[in-house]
């Protein structure tokens, strides 16, 4: 079995080595170290990374969810967050990102390799009705637009229309105007609906 490779992006080196340390005689490779924004930015971009854990203050700075953003928007791989920040503010923050789990300083080497391994499921599992999504098109007259792709995943991930606005920087009302066109390419009424219907389609393509 292939190593899971794991960027660590955390400013304390003793905590970076602790990481490392822990890692070393399990499935999971770290791949590469970053202590700061860019360096993180130039491994996610050059290394085949797996997964990442990512310190929130990196440099007295909220960084870490800056990065999270990153790779959310663009890498598409698993991350949690390790921080000793658990305030509502920054766990609002960094829950808009959609992080895939969250450590909280200090933590064991127990609490680590948890949170990895369950962190890894969760990621996989809520991606795997995703990644089939675009096939739905193929059996639509009228096909979902960009947007309309976007709310219908975020719909699969069982965010409240607040959170898809929150998520997507778009009023309720707007998200109410594409949930409504959405339903009416989809022919159903609800939810629940669009989300049976969407994996009956892609269950026949």
């Amino acid at each position: 079995m292939n190593a899971i490779n794991i960027l660590v992006v955390e400013d304390e080196a003793l905590v970076a080595a602790m990481i490392k340390e822990a890692l070393s005689k399990t499935k999971y490779s770290v791949r590469a170290v970053a202590f700061n924004k860019a360096s993180a930015e130039k491994y996610l971009a050059t290394e085949p990374i797996d997964a990442a854990l990512l310190d929130i203050n990196l440099e007295g700075n909220f960084e870490g969810i800056e990065i999270g953003r990153l790779i959310r928007d663009h890498h598409h791989i698993p991350f949690l967050y390790i921080t000793a920040h658990a305030d509502d503010q920054t766990l609002h923050n960094a829950k808009l990102t959609q992080p895939s789990g969250y450590i909280v300083k200090p933590f064991t080497e127990r609490d680590l390799l948890a949170g990895l391994e369950i962190a890894l499921y969760n990621f996989h599992q809520r991606q795997s009705p995703l990644s089939d999504l675009t096939l739905i098109n193929q059996r639509l007259k009228e096909p979902l637009s960009n947007r309309e792709m976007d709310v219908l995943k975020l719909i699969f991930e069982g965010r409240t229309n607040q959170q898809m606005s929150e998520e997507l920087f778009l009023s309720i009302n707007t998200i109410k105007t594409h949930l409504s066109r959405l339903f009416a390419k989809l022919s159903v009424n609800s939810r629940t609906e669009a989300i049976a219907r969407v994996r009956d389609s892609i269950s026949q393509i």
